[in-house]
């Protein structure tokens, strides 16, 4: 265990914000650290962060402080300071274009919009950042975007969106043991689909799989 790896779940501070859809990254991030015994006991570099031991792997996990819009301020330099390479960076955040229920990983690729996300490859000045994309769907009806985002699943839904956070600490499992392409091949797509039964194995270095432009806010 030497190589360290980075975690980033993506939301915004403070209790106000913490049942909203937009902290599904935050939220995942910290099932990710419980299952794993990590206790986000301190704070470096404008984030919360927890480090120690998970599936074989030295990892730090990070939860920005710094708002959503501007998380490349405490993820460009938490990398800098611990020397992480981006290709063992991985980011977890909401997707407003992505169906509730469906997972979406990526090697690396446009932002798609989400402004988290964007400003973190604009601050490590490259895309190849991995990333898993948690749907929260469109609003329905004429209701504002930023309202969506902004507040808790409720009923049915809520329920769907605990599903698919197991589904994306699963994810980061199997990315930190056997690359990013496995956890494509095992976890990208609706919650519930059959996947493939053949063994994982890890991964080489695969030509990359850009993301198709979406529109989220925030």
């Amino acid at each position: 265990m030497t190589e360290l790896f980075l975690i980033v779940g993506l939301g915004n501070p403070g209790q106000k914000y913490a049942e909203t859809r937009h902290n599904v990254g935050f939220r995942a991030v910290e099932a990710f650290a419980q299952k794993h015994g990590l206790t986000f006991s301190k704070t470096e570099h404008r984030a919360q962060v927890a480090s120690g031991a998970a599936m074989g792997q030295r990892v730090l996990l990070a939860k920005p402080q710094t708002f959503m819009n501007v998380s490349g301020d405490s993820v460009g330099p938490l990398a800098g300071f611990y020397k992480i390479p981006p290709e063992r960076i991985v980011v977890v955040a909401d997707d407003l274009d992505i169906p509730l229920g469906t997972l979406r990983i990526r090697r690396n690729g446009s932002s798609g919009g989400q402004n988290g996300l964007k400003h973190i490859l604009q601050r490590m000045g490259t895309q190849d950042i991995a990333r898993v994309r948690i749907g929260i769907g469109r609003p329905p009806g004429r209701q504002d975007p930023a309202d969506y985002v902004l507040a808790p699943f409720r009923g049915d839904d809520a329920i769907l969106a605990a599903q698919v956070q197991d589904k994306a600490v699963e994810a980061l499992e199997i990315w930190l043991t056997h690359g990013i392409d496995t956890a494509m091949t095992r976890c990208n797509g609706v919650v519930g689909e059959a996947k493939p039964t053949s063994p994982m194995k890890k991964q080489s270095a695969a030509p990359p799989a850009s993301d198709p432009p979406t529109n989220t806010p925030n």
